[in-house]
């Protein structure tokens, strides 16, 4: 969708972007992270050429923009800033339907449009619609400025650190707006922003910046255990994976290698698998390793030694996919009120299990990693 292609950007004898090159996927929200003057706005202005690289190309659905006119080129770029960039002598009406004028779209789409924009932000339109910006809340206006973005009917929106300057509480409802607005109406996203939580809250993936170059490029989730090198880890902080619990995945706190036993072996050889292994139960799987039932030590010693475990195991059983986060695989436990449960991959194979004691020693070690890098 959006192509960044050796994209060198010089102020007089000062560089400020290092032969930059970045793919960036249609429908997804990413987001330019980094310190003060490591090039982010830099990049995000030249998408609609409000900065031009010194060299380098940048395209967009395969079109080298530096051959495009700059205005029909705006006209089709959803633009948001920190102050919202509305017209303060026109109506929320008026700013949101500015750009769709210009365009030539028919009066009623727009109208039909800007009802719908102002409710996809939260604004009731029969409310809103004819104030004027000056009547708004910063955090108001600053949906009416995200509206308008998407007034534009673009595939691309541009968003330079817009909520920044807002208070925690509309901030956090704004983001959670723009995460729901893009996953509703698939438009690609470039995000702006200083504050790693922001980034972590709504992007698809994540590029932090330093000096004009690209530290790393990657999903919040694989940034967060997998930083790049020890400025990254720096950055996003230590502790940041503890305190978003719901980043860790089922894959991340199972036990790689629960004991199993197949269905045709009986309870004697059952029984005796348990006291080698030391465990109180066997997980049962058929020849492709697919989940298929479940054996306790409780619920076989009384029974025939000869019986096969396929006739006496319980089915049926409760189990986790390996992409469920911490949070639900604990609430699942305390839902069913059990110590353990397997994981399974999307054939229903059996790929790992989950107790207590694994939860507890995977967020040990990343207390450990983290007390041995302070």
């Amino acid at each position: 969708m959006i192509e960044f292609k050796n994209i060198v950007k010089k102020y007089r004898t000062k560089t400020i972007i290092n032969s930059f090159s970045l793919n960036i996927e249609a429908g997804q929200l990413v987001v330019f992270i980094g310190p003060s003057g490591c090039g982010k706005t830099t990049l995000l202005k030249m998408i609609n050429k409000l900065v031009q690289p010194t060299s380098g190309q940048i395209s967009v659905n395969g079109t080298d923009i530096s051959m495009m006119d700059p205005i029909e080129l705006r006209r089709n770029i959803g633009y948001v800033i920190q102050n919202t960039g509305l017209f303060p002598h026109m109506t929320i009406k008026e700013n949101l339907e500015l750009i769709p004028k210009l365009k030539g779209e028919n009066q009623e789409s727009i109208d039909r449009k800007t009802v719908e924009l102002l409710e996809l932000v939260g604004l009731d339109p029969k409310e809103f619609i004819h104030r004027y910006p000056k009547e708004l809340s910063g955090g108001q206006q600053q949906r009416i400025g995200v509206a308008r973005a998407f007034s534009t009917n673009s595939d691309i929106i541009l968003m330079d650190e817009p909520f920044s300057a807002l208070d925690p509480v509309t901030r956090s409802s704004l983001q959670d707006e723009l995460f729901q607005m893009q996953k509703e109406l698939n438009k690609t996203i470039i995000f702006v922003t200083h504050d790693m939580d922001e980034a972590i809250k709504i992007a698809d993936k994540i590029c932090i910046l330093k000096d004009g170059d690209i530290l790393q490029y990657d999903t919040p989730e694989n940034i967060l255990k997998n930083p790049a090198n020890d400025y990254v880890s720096d950055f996003i902080g230590k502790r940041r994976v503890w305190n978003n619990p719901e980043l860790l995945l089922a894959e991340d706190i199972m036990i790689s290698n629960p004991v199993k036993i197949a269905a045709k072996r009986n309870v004697l050889q059952a029984i005796e698998i348990m006291k080698e292994q030391k465990v109180d139960s066997l997980l049962v799987t058929d020849k492709r390793n697919v989940l298929i039932g479940l054996v306790t030590l409780k619920g076989i010693q009384l029974l025939k030694r000869n019986s096969l475990i396929e006739d006496v195991m319980e089915q049926n059983v409760l189990s986790v996919s390996e992409e469920a986060n911490l949070i639900s695989v604990l609430s699942t436990m305390n839902e069913h009120r059990i110590g353990y449960v397997p994981v399974t991959n999307q054939s229903g194979q059996l790929t790992g299990l989950i107790t207590r004691s694994s939860i507890l020693s995977a967020l040990s070690s990343q207390l450990i990693d983290m007390e041995v890098a302070f």
